[in-house]
Order: structure tokens, then sequence, then C-alpha cells
């Protein structure tokens, strides 16, 4: 199989110094991921040290904060009208310390994505992480992959580019099939099997599910992420993506990818081996684990964060998904079946119909249905290896401008 993220095969940039700290930049340092990540970082000192950072821009105190906490040499944002506040911000909290260089602009995260280090770690949220993932694979650093997005949109791009080894999911069921790939030979593997929690509507009928709210769908069971991925949990339309997600990352046939439920959230993921054993890997859900393997790999960082209490008695849950109640994980089977640019249309009309749904111009359930419409009117898409990075961002265009007026109504 030629999978991009191969736990068997480790890429090493020849540039980092072996017995120094692992050299890391960090995309999307004010986020989930970007925060968690730091947190590591800064409980690792030894371990990691990290040169540059870029965020958006909405949170220019906490950036400045990051930066002159790390010591970073290089601050990148998103928004222009963003400078002027986090230069003051910097200066204000400086107390005699460097101040790093700012990049600023829509292109700021691709540049520092390339700089000297060892690893990126992508925690940048949406498809405007394409082009710093292509820039990482390109500059031959390890790619620390928490931007589902970026591969699924521009997957034949990425694979061009990977080298085995060179990426490391940081997806905790991603992490999870990673590290059961471990235990056996590619050619042993039946099939994987993602999990997913359900949810906040697990066990509801389609029926049941269109006068939900946004507040009902912000509330998540057992994750706390921001709330794109929170209402992609609750639609189901995340576990689409993390399928063919798995399928580009680890070159399995989609008939060979089956999503189970698991409320629970301990059980992130399996692999099912051709002689009926399963590998399972559990934890509790903090997103510190796959984190901190991703920056380490191929090496664990101990007491990343707490393991299982085996001592308590605990009940693990898995049921059969319903298509029917939830469809976006079949759709998005189709949508990787067909490649080429209708991952990108499938992606970005989503993300328009999450916003229509938490903006009350939406159902709940209209944001599937409207995504479905918006790939069949996409029809045949452009793929094989003429894909570019201008045809993706010309397709997800246009599925965000037909997703806004079929939204509309």
């Amino acid at each position: 199989m030629n999978s991009l993220a191969h736990p068997q095969l480790h890429f090493t940039p020849a540039q980092q110094d072996p017995d120094g700290p692992r050299e890391l930049v960090i995309l999307g340092s004010t986020g989930s991921i970007g925060t968690q990540a730091i947190d590591v970082v800064l409980r690792n000192p030894d371990r990691f040290r990290v040169v540059a950072l870029s965020a958006a821009g909405g949170r220019v105190e906490l950036l400045a904060e990051q930066a002159l906490r790390l010591g970073v040499h290089t601050v990148a944002v998103a928004r222009q009208d963003a400078v002027s506040a986090l230069r003051e911000a910097l200066a204000a909290k400086a107390a005699g310390r460097p101040l790093p260089q700012i990049l600023a602009g829509p292109d700021a995260a691709t540049e520092v994505a390339a700089v000297e280090c060892h690893s990126v770690l992508n925690g940048i949220t949406g498809s405007i992480g394409l082009r710093p993932t292509l820039a990482a694979l390109r500059a031959g650093r390890v790619l620390v992959l928490a931007n589902k997005e970026s591969l699924i949109v521009g997957g034949p791009l990425v694979k061009a580019l990977a080298k085995p080894g060179q990426i490391v999911p940081v997806d905790s069921e991603h992490t999870a099939i990673f590290q059961a790939l471990a235990g056996g030979s590619r050619a042993e593997v039946r099939k994987l099997v993602v999990t997913a929690s359900g949810g906040p509507f697990r066990g509801r009928t389609r029926e049941q599910l269109a006068a939900v709210t946004p507040k009902d769908a912000l509330a998540h069971p057992t994750w706390a992420m921001g709330p794109v991925i929170t209402v992609n949990s609750a639609t189901l339309v995340n576990k689409g993506l993390e399928v063919i997600e798995a399928h580009l990352l680890y070159d399995v046939p989609f008939d060979r990818i089956e999503v189970v439920v698991h409320p629970q959230s301990i059980v992130h993921s399996m692999v099912e081996f051709t002689d009926g054993s399963t590998l399972a890997q559990a934890s509790p859900p903090d997103m510190r684990m796959p984190i901190s393997l991703g920056l380490g790999w191929p090496d664990r960082v101990p007491d990343a964060a707490p393991g299982c209490d085996w001592t308590k008695a605990a009940t693990w849950e898995f049921f059969p998904l319903d298509n029917e109640a939830f469809p976006a994980v079949e759709l998005a089977r189709e949508v990787g079946t067909l490649g080429g640019t209708a991952p990108a249309v499938f992606n970005a009309a989503n993300e328009e119909c999450v916003e229509a749904f938490l903006n009350g111009r939406l159902a709940f359930t209209g944001i599937v249905d409207t995504v479905a419409k918006v790939v069949a009117e996409h029809g045949t898409p452009t793929a094989g290896t003429s894909l570019t990075v201008e045809d993706v961002l010309h397709a997800e265009d246009w599925a965000r401008a037909r997703a806004t007026e079929l939204a509309a109504g």
C-alpha cells in the first residue's frame, strides 16, 4: 500500500539536530489544537522548541503572549489589520525580551510553514490550510496534520508531494489507526473501523432532528471543540471527512472503512486484520495525547495526558450508524470515490451551510441536504494528475456561492 501515514516508516529532516530539542512551527496557535500543542511544548522544554507561530489574527493578546513565552523568531497573522494591535501587544508584554518578526496577509501561514524546522503542526481550521500543508511538504518538513481539510480537498496534490512517513496525523481517530497499524503488515489489514461519538443527537430520528437549534448542536457530550467542528460532529459530516481522510492516509478502499458509534469516546478507532484480530487504541478524550504523539513521533511523550483508570468499572458501547438519520457518511463515501474537486465542493458547501445554520438561516437537517444538492450539481469533477490548487479554489468558490444561494431558499 502506498500510504501517506506509515507508522513503520519515519521521515526525518536532515537539518534537525538529533541532540537538541525538536524545532517546531505551529500553525493555528490560538485555536484549540494550537493552544493544547503549546501546553505540551511548555511541559516538555527539553524535547521541543517552537520557532514560529501563525494565527488568523482575532486573538492578538493571546498570540503575543504565546510568541514571547516561547521565544519564537517569527509570528504570522492572516489579517493585515491585526498587525498594529499585535505589535502593541508584543511591545507591552515584552519586558526586555526580543520581539519576533511579523508576517501578515493571506500567504503568511504558507510562508512560515516552510521555515527551517523539524516538524510543522498544521492546526488551521478549514481548507485555507491547503497551501501551508503543501509548503511544509515541499520544504521537506514532517507534517503533523490536524488540518484534515487540506488533505481532503487537495488529496492528489498532497499525495504527489508527501514521502512515506512524512505525515503524522493528529485527529484522534487517525492517531488510533496509525498506532494500531503498527501491529501488523499492510497486507494483513482487512478493514479500518472509525469510531464516532454520535454527537449530541445519537438515537434521534431524522424527524426529531428537524427542529434542533444551534445551542443543541453545540452541546457535544464528550469533546470541547470549535463551533464548526462541533456542528460537523453533530451532523456526522466530520466523520464523513475522516473516512475520506483515512482512505487518503492509509490507501484503504472505501468499502473497507467502517464507521461505528461509540458514545464513550474511549476507543478512538480500530484496525481489523485478516485473521479476525482487532487492535483498538483507547484513552480518555484528551487531544494532548494525539498531539504529543504527532510532535514526538516515533517517540512517545511521557504523561502527555491521563490514561484510563482501570480501577473503576466502565462500560464501552458500540452501535451501528443510522445512515437514514445521518446521511453525511454515505455522501462522503460517494464524494471520496468521485475524487478530484468533489471533496473540495463537499467541504466548502458544508462550511457555508454550517454558518447558515448557526445564523438561523438553515435547518439542521438542511445542512447535509443542501451539501448533497451542491455536490450533485457540481457534476464531473476535475480529477487525476491534472488537478491544481487553482482548480480546488475555483471549485470551492463555486460551491460556497451555490450553497449560500440554496440556503437562502
